[in-house]
């Protein structure tokens, strides 16, 4: 069993500043990308940003120059640091992991609860 859990988030003045952090626990055999997702009301999950296990990084067009997005692989945690925040911003959060739990080695995906960001003007 995997766990995801994810922690940050809450309330910020546009313009300011949030970090999240999500750590991956459980029966995980190796993990390849961690990431964060976000969903608006009424709108699809959309990626934010991803970094794969050498550190190589995507991230959303809308956030490019105010997300940044780190990993620590030897505690399998990931992070998202959010600066210059706007209300578009304002969202639930999703931790993701691509990974391979050590039963079944595969590579699934693993989802975090999910932590809301809202962003006031």
């Amino acid at each position: 069993q995997v766990q995801l859990v994810e922690s940050g988030g809450g309330l910020a003045q546009a313009g300011g500043s949030l970090r999240l952090s999500c750590a991956a626990s459980g029966s995980i055999f190796r993990i390849n990308a961690m990431g964060w997702y976000r969903q608006a009301p009424g709108q699809q999950r959309e990626l934010v940003a991803r970094i794969t296990t050498d550190g190589s990084t995507n991230l959303a067009d809308s956030v490019k120059g105010r997300f940044t997005i780190s990993r620590d692989n030897a505690k399998n945690t990931v992070s998202l640091q959010m600066n210059s925040l706007k209300p578009e911003d304002t969202a639930v959060y999703y931790c993701y992991a691509l990974l391979k739990v050590v039963v079944a080695m595969r590579w699934s995906d693993y989802w975090g609860q999910g932590t809301q960001v809202t962003v006031s003007s």
